[in-house]
């Protein structure tokens, strides 16, 4: 009896998944959502291999998982574990035939994973010489044109002055050499991305929390030089100074958002949209998976933005998907999007443990 007591305690506290529930969600006309696969728990950062597989870092027990759809019916019919036991392993990028993954204060590497999906290669260390803190510790990684990997270190705490350890956007070379800063005044971004053209790198970042509702705004940022500072922890959404530490700051000395995106909205991963599925109008815009508020008195977020451009001029701001929450209660929690060579996006999501795939069809 005792034993079966511990096993049920033990089954209680297990995390329960949010089922999906894709009939609440609403599309602009034309766009249709679908589960590509529902058997990814805390499914996180997306990263897409050479030969179709599609990676998915998440914080469930340190796993990365490997998704195939082999018969190209738009569904996954394969999950596999590539690597576990890592430290909140949620950035995944695909360089060169290699997986790389973040976990927290390293960075691993999986070599030739896609010719080994069922026996997957043991992570390689890349560096291990990132912070150990685990508050905004975990890393959504990229591959720049430059060929270099872009890693950002978050802040270690809501509001503090982390600098010049923390708070900023580094990049290195791809076997962990060369570390750079890229810019600086950044509380947390889990999201970048490069604009075509211009080849400016682009980040979301999340604003600090406990200043109320509608205090600060999330960012959506531009970086058009190496070296600039976005402000925190002394200037928030370009406008306002921090009551602690903006004292005898201005926040024109530091670069302002090019856009706000709002307040607790939990702005994550982005990825500008250069496919040829969706309607012309999306072409160049950026889509944005908002994770949603946790410190605000009425729930914001949970939904995918999209934010079109003339240069980096913004030019509208207007929901893509939203649903994941009603009534003060969420279901699903968009995490990463990442546009498909077919021209569908996926959009992963960690309360559910699933991704999603959407498509456009007039």
């Amino acid at each position: 009896m005792r034993l079966l007591l511990s096993l049920l305690l033990a089954v209680s506290s297990l995390p329960v998944l949010a089922a999906p529930q894709l009939d609440k969600l609403t599309l602009p006309k034309g766009f249709h959502i679908a589960l590509y696969s529902d058997q990814v728990p805390d499914a996180r950062e997306i990263a897409l291999g050479t030969h179709g597989t599609v990676f998915v870092g998440s914080s469930d027990a340190g796993k990365v998982y490997a998704l195939t759809d082999s018969n190209g019916d738009g569904v996954a019919d394969k999950v596999r574990i590539v690597a576990s036991g890592l430290r909140d392993p949620i950035g995944v990028a695909f360089h060169d035939g290699d997986l790389y993954v973040s976990a927290v204060s390293k960075i691993l590497v999986l070599r030739g994973i896609e010719q080994h999906l069922d026996a997957p290669p043991k992570p390689e260390l890349v560096t291990d010489k990132l912070p150990t803190e685990g508050h905004h510790g975990g890393k959504f990684l990229a591959f720049g044109p430059d060929g270099k990997l872009y890693v950002p270190i978050g802040a270690p705490c809501n509001i503090c002055d982390p600098a010049p350890a923390h708070g900023k956007l580094t990049r290195m070379n791809a076997d962990g050499s060369g570390v750079e800063d890229v810019a600086h005044g950044i509380r947390n971004t889990v999201g970048f991305d490069w604009q075509p053209g211009t080849k400016h790198l682009w980040f979301t970042d999340n604003g600090r929390d406990l200043m109320g509702d509608d205090m600060p705004s999330d960012e959506l940022n531009e970086i058009t030089r190496l070296g600039e500072h976005f402000g925190y922890p002394y200037c928030h959404q370009g406008d306002t100074l921090d009551p602690e530490f903006g004292k005898g700051k201005r926040c024109k000395d530091f670069v302002p958002p090019v856009l706000k995106l709002g307040a607790h909205v939990a702005s994550l991963g982005m990825r500008f949209y250069e496919g040829k599925q969706f309607p012309t109008s999306y072409k160049g815009a950026i889509i944005v998976a908002e994770h949603g508020s946790w410190n605000r008195t009425q729930k914001s977020g949970y939904r995918v933005m999209t934010v079109r451009l003339a240069g980096s001029k913004v030019l509208s701001y207007e929901p893509l998907i939203t649903g994941f929450e009603q009534n003060e209660s969420a279901w699903g929690r968009p995490v990463d999007v990442q546009p498909l060579p077919d021209g569908s996006v996926l959009v992963s999501d960690d309360l559910a443990g699933a991704v999603y795939r959407v498509t456009y069809k007039p």
